[in-house]
């Protein structure tokens, strides 16, 4: 499962993402990462989950955060699921052009469905702005 927070800064994205994945971390079976792009957030974050500092718009594109987080997939097989926040922030490319998000939604789709785990991200955008294929994803 793939799922989007979307919403403008400011919105409370951040903090429900954070309890969502520290309530997560209380009943999973296997092991939560949540990605951000800086360390800002860290320690909100359970110690029981895996916190990653992706860097700020380090990752050139969509497919170089795939890279990545088959990187840390790699590393171990038992996530569970992948809390990214702000991926507008971690990508130097702008999610909203190119079909990016599309493609992206895609791409997590596949890994999904090739190592049983589940992904949550928040985006900055308004849900109306989003691509018809993303929209269905937002929660």
């Amino acid at each position: 499962m793939v799922q989007f927070l979307a919403g403008m800064k400011g919105e409370g994205k951040t903090r429900k993402l954070i309890d969502m994945a520290n309530e997560n971390v209380k009943k999973a079976d296997g092991n939560i990462v949540f990605i951000d792009d800086d360390r800002r957030h860290s320690r909100d974050v359970s110690r029981e989950i895996r916190f990653v500092e992706a860097g700020g718009g380090d990752l050139a594109n969509y497919r170089e955060f795939i890279g990545f987080v088959l990187g840390i997939l790699a590393m171990n097989s038992d996530i569970q699921h992948v809390y990214v926040d702000g991926i507008n922030n971690i990508l130097a490319q702008d999610v909203m052009s190119d079909d990016c998000l599309t493609k992206l939604k895609n791409r997590l789709d596949t890994l999904v469905k090739t190592n049983q785990v589940a992904f949550t991200i928040s985006l900055h955008c308004e849900r109306e702005n989003l691509p018809e294929g993303i929209k269905d994803a937002v929660i």
